[in-house]
């Protein structure tokens, strides 16, 4: 799967101090391990989904082959819009 970034989002990962982890999370989502994976959840009334890495969340969506990454942030006000 391809991996594209919002730009919130890759300016969000480079500031933040879990980059490496957040990096590895998405890099096995980007796998395809997104649908057997605990920490992956659809959002309720959205089409994006949350990937729990321990405080931050990862809101992507699937279009195809391509693995949008939409915000990162911690969590509480990442799912505010």
């Amino acid at each position: 799967m391809d991996i594209r970034y919002s730009k919130a989002a890759l300016k969000a990962l480079l500031r933040s101090h879990k980059r490496a982890l957040l990096q590895q999370k998405i890099d096995e989502l980007a796998d395809g391990s997104f649908v057997t994976n605990p920490n992956v959840i659809k959002l309720v009334g959205r089409e994006e989904y949350r990937l729990r890495v321990q405080d931050w969340r990862v809101i992507f969506r699937v279009d195809g082959s391509i693995l949008a990454i939409e915000k990162i942030g911690p969590r509480g006000a990442i799912y505010e819009d």
